[in-house]
């Protein structure tokens, strides 16, 4: 199908830098993170749940806490990797639920949405609420009810107001208190080796079968993932990676040898400082799975630090930590907040939830109804901390439960797209495969999925509250989206986007995921209005755009010989693309191939890629030949007569006119 277009045509997703077009608000993000940034990124999320999960999994597990964070941290290896695949695939707003929306349905999309809205409120909340446990160092009240409680609520709802202001958090910050973050703990790690490492005390601490007891075991397992809240950061890493194919797997192989690595090395100094011991009625316990004021388990961390023999230079090192972690904490509430408003705007552009779900705020154009709605839920959930004791308990099962649920839909969809879509683009795959009836199926993606499903189904049948609670969250919203979807007039599996409405142009939905551009390498550059064209498409969805370099072997010489001066134009053609790339915050590929056929190249190209939309530049072809297809253009004739997917050209008029 050829359409034409004019390189004046607005569209939603304009962007700042162009002559032509003024910038959305929503504009993508700017593809300039290396390595290092996107380490920092993953590991200062990722990072900050060990100052609230080692004493929530300590509770149960006892002495084998770090073998629960070994077990844990396995699933979390697969989770990322499987988050990092689906995200190079469709890098949105979604996570798991925009997986589970490719691979299979609106219905299971929602499911996943919405267990993973859960995990979002949970990640607010228990953030939250162990702010003020941390700086209780300052002021110990804090540590208990119901001032941990108010505070939690104060630091929820003053982010709240800063995310209805669009007041955003510095990148440069997150990068220094990720670093700091990752150096204390290595610090702590050394100096408890030092000071008070003792390898028998490892067996000493652990009496299986009574302490823990096999349920326990199980129980500790089961909440062994909270340990890992903030995965959903790999998802996003693809937007923002310089070069998603390399920097990606780096940057997730850091994260998990940094993750798995201190988090061992903490739980077992934890153990160490605060080992198992029998109490006077004669229960094993530990100082990690007790409260305040004379446990830990509310500030499992500052329990490390003050446990350690560092005598003039302890009180200076716990106010140090104390600070950092409430920081950290800070932090991680406002990412879930910001999380949950993205993934509440995804849901609502796709008719699983009402459109004043993602009603914008006409001052600050932010998502002000999903920010309130979640913060209030988040709130509330703390308010029964002041009558009740174990809120932090009920706040790890309740995120247990929407996490379990939502990383084995993750793993079914990138298995389930490995079936259905073999021959898509995915610049970051999962490996370790096995060949099945000619897909590859991913391993780490299977076990991973048995794993984290097993886990939910513990979760179901141990935790009472998660049980009752969790699943009510899900009949809820199950509910809520079959009568919403009624009345729209779809049923329960047709993917539908919302028509984005403009007052310049005509109502449209983009859909592209995957956009290609050939060009010559016998052009001085890729025609301009060829780029913008395709980095306005792109930039709504994300969408990765390729830049095909066509290198023409003339007839008198070998295919494998080089053709002089192509390999270097076409490297100033890809300086000339990702410039224009990066101001439109979109993802570029860049190839070059040679042929002495070069619409079939192109059309070879676009079918290996899965390619929805393909973009060419027509100098000399006028819109009246198109619609009569009396072509000037041998490729543009065979490219439109053969393609099975959309041709757009895109005309130059003032050099047409010259």
């Amino acid at each position: 199908m050829a359409v034409t277009l004019k390189p004046r045509t607005r569209h939603p997703a304009q962007a700042a830098r162009s002559p032509l077009i003024r910038r959305s608000k929503g504009g993508g993000l700017s593809r300039a993170v290396g390595v290092p940034g996107l380490f920092a990124t993953a590991y200062g999320n990722v990072g900050s749940s060990i100052y609230y999960a080692l004493g929530l999994v300590a509770v149960h597990a006892l002495g084998l806490t770090p073998v629960v964070f070994l077990i844990a941290g396995l699933l979390f290896m697969t989770t990322a990797y499987s988050y990092a695949e689906g995200a190079s695939m469709y890098p949105e707003a979604g996570g798991s639920s925009s997986f589970a929306r490719h691979a299979f349905n609106e219905l299971v999309s929602f499911i996943a949405g919405w267990a993973l809205s859960l995990d979002y409120i949970i990640t607010i909340a228990i953030s939250a609420v162990f702010v003020p446990h941390y700086l209780s160092a300052f002021w110990p009240p804090l540590a208990q009810s119901p001032w941990d409680v108010i505070g939690g609520i104060i630091v929820v709802l003053f982010l709240a107001a800063v995310n209805i202001r669009g007041v955003k958090e510095s990148a440069s910050l997150n990068v220094f208190l990720a670093v700091a973050d990752l150096t204390t703990q290595m610090l702590l790690v050394l100096l408890g080796t030092l000071l008070i490492f003792r390898p028998d005390r490892l067996v000493s601490n652990v009496h299986f079968g009574v302490a823990p007891s096999l349920t326990q075991l199980i129980f500790g397992l089961s909440l062994g993932m909270i340990a890992y809240t903030g995965i959903e950061t790999i998802s996003n890493m693809a937007e923002e990676a310089r070069n998603p194919d390399r920097d990606i797997p780096r940057a997730v192989n850091y994260v998990l040898c940094a993750v798995l690595s201190l988090y061992a090395g903490i739980s077992i100094i934890a153990m160490m400082a605060l080992p198992v011991y029998k109490n006077a009625a004669g229960h094993y316990t530990t100082l990690l799975a007790q409260g305040p004021p004379h446990g830990y388990a509310e500030d499992p961390v500052l329990g490390i630090v003050s446990r350690l023999p560092l005598h003039v230079l302890a009180t200076g090192l716990r106010f140090y930590v104390a600070i950092l972690a409430a920081t950290i904490l800070i932090i991680a509430t406002n990412a879930g907040l910001i999380g949950v408003s993205r993934l509440n705007y995804s849901l609502s552009q796709h008719f699983q939830l009402p459109e004043f779900a993602s009603r914008i705020h006409p001052r600050y154009q932010t998502p002000y109804v999903a920010i309130l709605f979640y913060s209030i839920v988040a709130s509330a959930l703390l308010v029964p901390g002041i009558f009740f004791s174990g809120e932090s308990s009920f706040l790890g099962d309740m995120y247990s439960y929407g996490a379990m649920l939502s990383f084995t839909t993750a793993h079914i969809a990138i298995i389930a797209l490995r079936w259905k879509e073999p021959n898509r683009v995915r610049p970051f795959r999962v490996r370790g495969n096995v060949r099945i009836r000619g897909r590859l199926i991913p391993i780490p993606a299977v076990i991973g999925a048995m794993g984290t499903g097993t886990a939910w189904v513990i979760v179901v049948v141990l935790h009472v509250y998660a049980r009752y609670v969790g699943t009510a969250w899900m009949i809820v919203g199950l509910v809520g989206y079959v009568i919403y979807r009624r009345r729209q007039g779809l049923n329960l599996t047709e993917s539908r986007k919302r028509v984005i409405e403009t007052s310049t142009g005509p109502q449209f939905e983009v859909e592209f995921q995957s956009i290609l551009i050939p060009v010559t390498t016998q052009r001085d550059c890729v025609p301009p209005e060829v780029l913008e064209t395709a980095m306005l498409l792109a930039g709504e969805r994300r969408a990765i755009v390729t830049l095909l370099g066509i290198t023409e072997v003339p007839l008198d010489q070998e295919v494998h010989e080089p053709v002089a001066g192509a390999r270097e134009q076409f490297e100033r053609m890809t300086a000339q693309a990702r410039a224009v790339a990066d101001q439109y915050g979109v993802r570029l590929h860049a190839t070059r191939v040679r042929t002495r056929t070069p619409a079939q190249a192109i059309l070879a190209d676009a079918e290996s890629r899965n390619a929805e939309v393909i973009i060419l530049g027509a100098t000399g072809l006028k819109p009246s030949s198109i619609r009569r297809r009396d072509w000037v253009d041998p490729v543009a004739r065979e490219v439109s007569r053969d393609a099975h997917r959309r041709v757009m050209f895109i005309h130059d008029h003032e050099r047409a006119a010259a």
